[in-house]
């Protein structure tokens, strides 16, 4: 039998510790990939990022908390304490990860000190053992007297492997299917749909998850950019999983005060890119910003569905005409940001929830648009029509052929995939950017699939005498 690994069938452990331990460089190594920002200034994973470990024999999600303590910023170190708590409480292994080479530290011991009250097993995980001269330092944490310990070099994966067989024999017999052992390579089924929320900073990008979750997952704060990473959050609703990515705010690149920033502006913009659908959100008290528009730009330059939320409407909210004024500033907004007007417009309060609701309504529309194919024949007959009525440009000497069209079949296992158009015509580069923008018009009058970009392909195909 395959084993369906979901976050309810697999183990959860949480990597806790001070700032600037190694945290992140381990979550990134358990996770086998890059998703935690790595750097030396403290404090810089302030959310928990979640990610599943395949890496050993079995399956677990792996919990990467913010830094506890001495962090700066105070006013968000209770609730930096708060989501390192809250996954303490929902883990079944801890991972207490101490810095061998900066030695104990108070913070270090205090944090034994709760963690020794956790009814979850915690391995001490001395991090920073980099070279065999380092194994002295080992004794040092001694006296924090936990018995399961791991001496591991996170940034060079010493240790790793001996840190996973622990994990596997900590986590409990409730969670793991012995069934069959689990095959890397098997397909599996029912993906989460990922949705990424990106946005300018202070947008309200964490606000509307919480929105959504309804309950205080992510780090709100008024001071712009809190969210530094990106913060996979697993999220089920109706049957349907999703996964939730809150994206760090994009800044204009001249204005960034740190590389760490720099860092947070690429990973957004990767984020984009694996997401199955991006959720652009705009300040409606800023309207739409230049930066808006570039965000936007990214969105459509990686060809991914979109949806735009325009946020904070409790704030300019008129007492009579609500509902004209929501369709003005709707429309307003798709002749801002044209070029994506096929991304459907909600406007909505996260802060007092009006409106979150049809978010989801209006996803279900997009997934169901995407399972729409326009027949061959049905196809080939608007496009022969819409070349006759409005002939391409003669670009040289030459004029486009259309000699055939149709759309592609996409990939099964993606609920959520663009429409692929696939000319097949005399010469590819004949086709002008003005003039496909005119058949993706002449496509949409017949089928509008809303909230997905139309990627047209063009083939050569010789002339037929």
């Amino acid at each position: 039998m395959q084993r369906k690994n979901t976050p309810e069938s697999v183990g959860k452990v949480a990597i806790v510790g001070r700032p600037n331990v190694g945290k992140s460089a381990l979550f990134n190594r358990l996770a086998g990939r890059n998703i935690a920002i790595v750097h030396d200034q403290p404090g810089i994973t302030r959310d928990r990022l979640a990610a599943p470990c395949v890496r050993g024999v079995r399956t677990f999600t792996v919990w990467d908390t913010g830094g506890i303590g001495g962090a700066g910023e105070m006013e968000l170190t209770a609730q930096v304490r708060t989501a390192a708590d809250a996954a303490m409480r929902e883990s079944d292994v801890i991972l207490l990860v101490v810095d061998a080479q900066a030695g104990l530290t108070p913070i270090d011991q205090e944090l034994a000190r709760i963690l020794r009250k956790a009814k979850a097993p915690v391995v001490l995980v001395i991090n920073k053992i980099d070279h065999p001269t380092h194994e002295d330092l080992e004794s040092d944490f001694a006296r924090l007297g936990f018995a399961i310990y791991a001496p591991i070099s996170a940034a060079h994966g010493r240790g790793i492997s001996g840190l996973l067989e622990i994990i596997d024999s900590l986590l409990p017999t409730s969670v793991i299917d012995s069934d069959t052992p689990r095959d890397p390579d098997a397909p599996t089924t029912n993906f989460p749909l990922a949705l990424a929320i990106v946005g300018r900073p202070n947008a309200g990008k964490s606000s509307l998850i919480n929105s959504i979750l309804r309950d205080a997952r992510t780090i709100v704060s008024e001071l712009p950019g809190t969210t530094r990473d990106a913060v996979d959050i697993m999220y089920e609703r109706d049957g349907q999983p999703f996964l939730l990515i809150d994206t760090a705010g994009i800044r204009a690149r001249s204005k960034h005060s740190s590389s760490v920033e720099v860092f947070s502006v690429m990973r957004a913009e990767r984020t984009i890119r694996r997401a199955d659908l991006c959720i652009l959100v705009i300040d409606l008290t800023s309207g739409v910003t230049g930066q808006d528009k570039k965000i936007a730009g990214l969105i459509q330059k990686a060809e991914k569905p979109c949806l735009i939320v325009l946020n904070k409407w409790d704030l300019v909210k008129p007492k009579r005409g609500a509902k004209a004024e929501m369709e003005r500033t709707a429309s307003a907004t798709r002749d801002d940001l044209f070029f994506v007007d096929y991304a459907p417009v909600l406007i909505a309060s996260a802060l007092t929830g009006e409106n979150v609701e049809q978010l989801f309504r209006l996803i279900a529309d997009v997934r169901q648009a995407a399972q729409v194919r326009l027949g061959t024949g049905v196809l080939n007959r608007l496009l022969r029509a819409a070349f006759e009525e409005n002939p391409p440009p003669t670009i040289g000497t030459r004029r486009l052929k259309l000699f055939y069209a149709a759309q592609a079949r996409g990939d099964e296992e993606r609920t959520l995939e663009p429409p692929k158009f696939i000319f097949f015509v005399n010469q590819p580069k004949l086709l002008s950017e003005t003039y496909g923008r005119y058949l993706e018009g002449r496509i949409r009058a017949a089928e509008p699939y809303p909230g997905l970009p139309l990627l047209l392909s063009c083939r050569a195909r010789a002339e037929q005498v």
